[in-house]
């Protein structure tokens, strides 16, 4: 299937999603690895995780146009080569989602709704954070409120960051498709950020930008 959402979410801000219907052979052709980014797909014993890591190679080379190497720095944090953009990245299922942009942070989640979250609900929600009522819609709501903390943990580095009581998602009534808010307290304070969210067979979708 390849590419099926490729969108500018705001100016210098681009969200990308894959499919992976592909086998290894068709989505390494896809893409021309340099010498050591072979020698890292080689280390991979599992095949997912292998079509997963071309996927992201496929998807951000369709969505720049070109290829190019993604870099980690001494924290893990994926960079494109040059620092020429920020990049987040998240994996779930069959599915493969990143977020570009030159100069704006950026933080994504993506997960497959499989309904086993209420069991862990209270490891990831506060007491500030509300949840439905509405027994339909409880579990988009608790797997949009861990993407959307895992989102904002992600574009604040995972630094200092408690991720149960430390960030906050504001009450919002759960949607195809909609926006939330969400606070984040560490050693710095408090920053706000606004998100925007989709549902899309059974997968919960989460992603900001942000200056």
């Amino acid at each position: 299937m390849g590419v099926f959402l490729k969108t500018e979410i705001l100016p210098e801000c681009l969200l990308g999603v894959w499919e992976i219907t592909e086998d290894y052979d068709a989505l390494y052709s896809m893409v021309n690895l340099a010498t050591v980014e072979k020698a890292k797909l080689d280390s991979f014993r599992n095949i997912s995780r292998k079509l997963e890591w071309l996927s992201v190679r496929a998807l951000v080379k369709n969505m720049l146009g070109k290829d190019t190497r993604i870099i980690y720095n001494a924290d893990n944090k994926p960079f494109l080569k040059g620092y020429t953009h920020n990049i987040s990245i998240s994996h779930s299922n069959n599915l493969t989602a990143v977020l570009l942009s030159p100069d704006m942070r950026v933080g994504i989640d993506l997960e497959y709704m499989s309904g086993k979250i209420s069991k862990v609900a209270d490891k990831f929600i506060n007491q500030n954070e509300i949840i439905t009522g509405n027994p339909e819609l409880v579990k988009n709501h608790l797997y949009l409120h861990w993407c959307a903390k895992e989102a904002m943990y992600k574009i604040c580095e995972k630094q200092d960051v408690n991720f149960r009581d430390g960030l906050t998602v504001l009450p919002f009534e759960p949607e195809d498709h909609g926006f939330m808010e969400g606070n984040v307290i560490n050693g710095t304070g408090i920053e706000k950020f606004e998100l925007e969210y989709l549902l899309h067979d059974n997968y919960a979708l989460v992603w900001c930008c942000k200056k």
